[in-house]
């Protein structure tokens, strides 16, 4: 695997075009794509005891099957309804472990900070009076902070992991390790994107929740296409020395 190449923010801007060429390219398939989704993901939701474990399991089998339809569609190939299902069919136990991963990271990060709020409210009922009080606020403030860079952390290790295992067989923790490597390595970018996103998820949920049948595709191209320019699988590789000749002259 090539190292993560360098992006700037101004690539995050090309990302999201690219995404929106990729949803026009075939609107009408995309939509089904995202409702089959959006339909599979809730009825796994809704399973008796293990719904709230399942969801998260198979959300990156999913985005991997959106993403081989717009790396069809890069390649100049129609896209299929059914290339929803091929991260099932190519890499179901892989995906599946990195949905094991992403399920395991968010509760140590919830355990992680649960512990350092109670902790911090235990000791302020020890103290009692206003100091207690504020160190207990201050506790609480502290363990959402925690969490919050632990939670940031594993996006990062999941945002091009489904991409890595897909397109280019990584193994599921190497890809993970990637991923958060590239994010890490061009956090500027990544912070930039972040709030374009926050931005377009809020536009795309005013109509009823609507706009998302277009923002998932819009997301799995611009996914896409960040994976490309970071990891640039297409980049030449530069060619192995070649061994200086040996010299028989004297033999």
């Amino acid at each position: 695997m090539p190292p993560p190449g360098d992006v700037t923010p101004a690539d995050t801007l090309k990302w999201i075009v690219a995404g929106w060429k990729t949803f026009t390219a075939s609107p009408g398939i995309w939509v089904v794509q995202t409702l089959v989704l959006i339909v599979a993901l809730s009825a796994l939701g809704l399973v008796p005891f293990l719904g709230w474990a399942l969801a998260p399991l198979a959300f990156p089998v999913l985005v991997a099957g959106m993403l081989s339809g717009a790396h069809a569609l890069a390649q100049g190939e129609p896209l299929r309804v059914d290339h929803l299902f091929d991260g099932i069919r190519r890499h179901a136990g892989n995906l599946l472990m990195i949905g094991g991963f992403h399920l395991l990271g968010a509760l140590l990060a919830a355990l992680i900070a649960a512990a350092v709020g109670s902790s911090a409210a235990l000791t302020g009922m020890l103290v009692g009076a206003f100091a207690g009080m504020s160190l207990a606020a201050g506790g609480v403030m502290l363990a959402v902070a925690v969490f919050t860079v632990l939670w940031v952390l594993l996006l990062m290790a999941l945002w091009f992991a489904p991409a890595l295992v897909m397109l280019q067989g990584v193994s599921p923790l190497d890809a993970m390790k990637l991923s958060a490597r590239a994010c890490l390595a061009n956090l500027t970018s990544f912070i930039v994107l972040g709030f374009i996103l926050y931005v377009l998820v809020w536009i795309a949920m005013l109509p009823a929740g609507l706009g998302m049948l277009a923002l998932v595709p819009v997301l799995a191209g611009a996914l896409h296409a960040a994976w490309k320019d970071t990891f640039a699988p297409d980049r030449p590789q530069p060619a192995p020395a070649l061994l200086a000749p040996i010299d028989t002259a004297d033999e």
